[in-house]
């Protein structure tokens, strides 16, 4: 999960400033979804796949609802690192890139992630 992660980030990170307008916005939100899911996967390596995806998109959203408050474009001036983490300007379209994005990898996770080895985790059946 961490180094899919890091190969996401750098994709994101590409489609954010490599790609224009709308492709570029969109597909970096579909990917910071996608890392949402991953680094939520790293930190709670038993927890059931389709939980993953719904919080991912819940995280995505409350984040792009923050950015409708003045602070992380301040808190982004003061340390632009931060703009990449919270960004500084509310955008609807980026709404449905979230679930996209979270529903792509988790699908993608379904198909090719973590294996059981024919055991159930202890919460339950494996998505």
């Amino acid at each position: 999960m961490a180094c899919a992660a890091v190969v996401v980030l750098a994709l994101g990170l590409f489609a954010r400033t490599g790609l224009p307008g709308l492709l570029g916005d969109a597909s970096g939100g579909i990917l910071y979804a996608a890392l949402m899911y991953l680094l939520l996967a790293f930190l709670l390596p038993g927890a059931r796949r389709w939980r993953l995806a719904g919080a991912a998109v819940v995280v995505c959203m409350l984040i792009e609802l923050f950015q409708l408050t003045p602070y992380p474009a301040r808190w982004g001036a003061q340390w632009p690192p931060l703009r990449l983490v919270l960004g500084t300007t509310f955008n609807a379209w980026d709404l449905p890139a979230y679930v996209a994005g979270a529903a792509a990898v988790f699908l993608l996770d379904l198909r090719f992630g973590r294996r059981t080895g024919g055991r159930r985790p202890a919460g339950g059946p494996p998505v």
